[in-house]
């Protein structure tokens, strides 16, 4: 029978899928955006408690690591497994300066407290997809590979994947995360042609969906700008991983764990994330929603500290040069208000 045939290979395919993925993951790689400019804006105290939110590769945390006396202490959180492993690795050289814990950064308040650790000096975040998560293929991210899984989950025991969000969302959740997520102008008729699609069989793998992404934009703006199926991975991407959502909710809980003078740096690589951190940092530096005709504040709300970037801080032109994907980044930084009386 046809169904029967297609799970069957729909069951190999998986366990071939599944057995790559494993091979694939042995080596984790990743270049480290605005490394120097993060670091440096952290103004690490050797003896101060820092968290890299958003371990990765272990880049930034190396730098962050190699400023620390031993009385300090650097704590590395990332949902990859795979990224813990090579962090865990390339960050021994430090011994119990470093703590390395596999969650996501949504979990930081929450697993500082496990350590009997209250508040910190420092916070990092680099919200972009790693090298290693773009690059190896069955991690299912880029829309540059035709056999990948339609998987893209940054924890792979998120039950959630891409597969499931591209042949069981309905026409109108599909299009709002494309229109949301990837500000993309077709979503109406990308989220269209999905269902078309999805109907005579489940759509798979990377290469399926690319192919459907295409048909669905007009040849002219095909031909136009990057490479029409980006702002869709994207949008599925964020959709699966929830990206913005634990960005929006974790925030205010990050700044409320800084100690008095301690700083929170955040590298963003698209106009939504950068829009979340600017108004969070905006806010916390100028709570106050009394009406502008009133003459003193009344509201009670008080400021936690202050921007630090009134413009976010840019990649060199050597830096964008030498690693193409630092172009979209961003850097923004706020401080917490010193102690005072």
């Amino acid at each position: 029978m046809p169904g029967q045939w297609t799970e069957r290979n729909a069951m190999r395919t998986g366990e071939r899928m599944r057995a790559n993925w494993k091979e694939a993951r042995v080596e984790f790689r990743h270049t480290s955006v605005l490394l120097e400019e993060a670091v440096e804006s952290l103004r690490v105290s050797p003896d101060g408690i820092y968290v890299d939110g958003t371990l990765g590769g272990g880049g930034h945390s190396f730098e962050i690591a190699r400023r620390l006396s031993k009385g300090g202490k650097l704590i590395g959180i990332d949902q990859d497994a795979a990224a813990v492993e090579a962090a865990g690795k390339r960050l021994g050289e430090f011994g119990n300066k470093v703590i390395i814990i596999r969650a996501n950064y949504a979990q930081m308040v929450g697993k500082l407290g496990e350590l009997g650790i209250p508040s910190v000096d420092g916070i990092l975040l680099d919200l972009g997809v790693s090298s290693n998560q773009l690059d190896d293929a069955q991690r299912g991210f880029t829309y540059r590979e035709e056999n990948a899984p339609l998987d893209m989950r940054m924890d792979q025991r998120n039950p959630l994947t891409a597969r499931e969000v591209v042949n069981t969302w309905t026409v109108q959740d599909l299009t709002r995360i494309l229109r949301e997520y990837g500000e993309e102008r077709y979503a109406v008729r990308i989220a269209q042609r999905i269902e078309a699609e999805r109907k005579h069989k489940p759509i798979e793998t990377t290469g399926e969906l690319t192919q459907i992404i295409k048909a669905a934009i007009p040849a002219k703006a095909r031909a136009e700008g990057r490479h029409p199926a980006r702002r869709a991975f994207q949008a599925i991407r964020i959709e699966v991983n929830g990206e913005l959502r634990v960005l929006e909710e974790s925030l205010n809980d990050m700044i409320s764990i800084l100690n008095p003078g301690g700083r929170i740096c955040i590298i963003t690589f698209h106009s939504l994330e950068d829009r979340i951190v600017k108004e969070a940092f905006r806010t916390a530096e100028n709570p106050c929603i009394c009406p502008p005709g009133f003459p003193v504040c009344v509201c009670g709300r008080k400021s936690r500290g202050r921007v630090i970037t009134r413009r976010p801080i840019l990649p060199s032109e050597e830096e964008m040069e030498r690693n193409p994907r630092s172009k979209s980044a961003k850097l923004r930084v706020f401080e917490k208000w010193e102690a005072t009386g």
